[in-house]
């Protein structure tokens, strides 16, 4: 599973923790802010957060973390690459 990492849009910062199934975390400012969920590469969905049931509605913040959460290339060096390597 990939790893959390960092993304910036404008001057915020968020931290975004992928679960799998195309579900993430996303932290805003130090705090747990929204779970969202990829519905196609431009559009995503926010997570009811105590349902976690898809919000079918526009939320153009969420689609522009997704943008980046699809843009994102994760480092080249990680241990994995680095065993394979030595193999």
């Amino acid at each position: 599973m990939q790893q959390p990492f960092d993304i910036s849009i404008g001057d915020v910062d968020y931290a975004v923790f992928p679960e799998g199934n195309d579900t993430y975390v996303i932290f805003k400012d130090g705090k747990e802010y929204v779970h969202i969920q990829k519905d196609t590469d431009l559009q995503w969905l926010k997570l009811d957060p105590e349902t976690a049931i898809p919000v079918f509605e526009i939320d153009e913040e969420i689609n522009n973390i997704g943008r980046e959460i699809m843009a994102y290339v994760p480092e080249e060096e990680d241990e994995e690459d680095l065993e394979d390597e030595l193999d």
